[in-house]
């Protein structure tokens, strides 16, 4: 490149094979004593900054110019004795690449927290990628490269992830209500994230020439919540869904085979008809055999389905229609006798019980709460 030449001009120019470096300086060791009339080439891609005594002088734009120091050929070098034959006139050139570098990823390495309308707190995941491109080459090198001979997309990508992450956090605290609402919203998160962060990287002299937000993930549990709503929100009736995939499960359990499918079978035989009276069209009551048309119809308080007012039975849960004793518990209907509720379990014999007073032993009534002799709480 020319730039260890001790009594020639220098011509410096630079070609960036790897694709990621933001700037190069020349010489690449330090400074040098570029001389007066060296040729600097500038490709459409890139800007040249020539710091001469510690400053930057000029910026350079594409095409070729001739540098203008105080190092003088020859003559320099003979008057640099006193510093050991080196000129004290420095000069170094820092090519810039103005290309927009793209494919830079972000994403939150822990979860980050976010306070759901609905959901309360949530813990997401987030992902995407971003491209840069220098706007400003001289704040570049102050702020960012300093006295660096090369500086790459791999030493400030990381930094930029972390500010990313950082305001993509208070983005959505802002201006997402619930996780329900993100679904269609990854375009308007990623433009309202880039306008946020537009300050942060132009105080490096750097652009954000594009973000993008390929994915925000909450937790399985979260997930499958969002999955549940949307489902629900498909059907119209659950009602009817519930009963119809009762049904269906009930068909494919019985379709098995074997005894326990042919129990099932007829299990289902017995349901079906409770399990979708009330999918009949309006105006329709059930049919029941022997049913006049005039004949008084009342609810069955265990199914609900509407029966003749005369049956001793439901006929389509067999609930008994004559009351005879109930369990003061869950009010199903008992048999003459029993002793248990054969739907809860409750004792029947407990509210004939009567209540011993622990404080003077006297006998009270059942289920009183205080005693009639002491007046002690029972």
């Amino acid at each position: 490149m020319g730039v260890d030449n001790v009594f020639l001009l220098e011509a410096l120019e630079w070609f960036d094979e790897s694709g990621k470096a933001l700037l190069h300086r020349l010489p690449e060791q330090g400074s040098g004593e570029i001389k007066f009339g060296a040729q600097l080439t500038v490709r459409e891609s890139q800007a040249a900054v020539l710091f001469y005594k510690g400053k930057a002088c000029d910026a350079y734009g594409p095409g070729r110019h001739t540098l203008k120091t105080g190092n003088i050929p020859i003559l320099t070098k003979l008057l640099s004795a006193p510093w050991g034959m080196i000129s004290p006139l420095r000069a170094e050139v820092f090519f810039v690449n103005l290309k927009v570098f793209t494919d830079l990823k972000w994403g939150t390495r822990d979860p980050v927290a976010f306070r759901d309308a609905e959901l309360g707190l949530v813990r997401l995941r987030a992902h995407g990628v971003f491209n840069i491109r220098v706007v400003q080459p001289v704040l570049l090198i102050n702020t960012l490269a300093g006295t660096m001979g090369r500086y790459t997309t791999e030493q400030v990508e990381d930094y930029l992830r972390q500010v990313i992450v950082s305001r993509f956090n208070d983005y959505l605290g802002e201006h997402l209500h619930t996780l329900f609402d993100l679904p269609g919203r990854f375009d308007d998160i990623a433009e309202g994230l880039q306008q946020r962060l537009a300050q942060d990287f132009a105080r490096f002299g750097l652009a954000l020439d594009g973000l993008y937000v390929t994915s925000i993930t909450p937790p399985e549990e979260v997930q499958q919540a969002i999955d549940d709503r949307s489902r629900m929100s498909v059907i119209k009736d659950m009602d009817k869904f519930v009963r119809m995939k009762a049904a269906m499960a009930m068909e494919k359990a019985a379709a098995s085979g074997g005894e326990a499918g042919a129990g099932l079978g007829l299990g289902l035989g017995m349901m079906m008809p409770a399990m979708f009276a009330n999918l009949q069209p309006s105006g329709n009551p059930p049919a029941t055999g022997g049913t006049g048309a005039g004949e008084a119809m009342v609810r069955c308080p265990d199914c609900g389905m509407m029966i003749p007012a005369n049956a001793r039975f439901c006929p389509f849960c067999g609930h008994q229609q004559l009351l005879n004793q109930q369990c003061e518990n869950c009010g199903k209907n008992l048999t003459p006798g029993a002793k248990f509720c054969p739907r809860c379990g409750h004792s029947t014999e407990e509210h004939t019980k009567e209540m011993i007073c622990p404080h003077c032993h006297s006998t009270n009534l059942p289920k009183a709460a205080f005693c009639n002799q002491c007046g002690e709480k029972m």
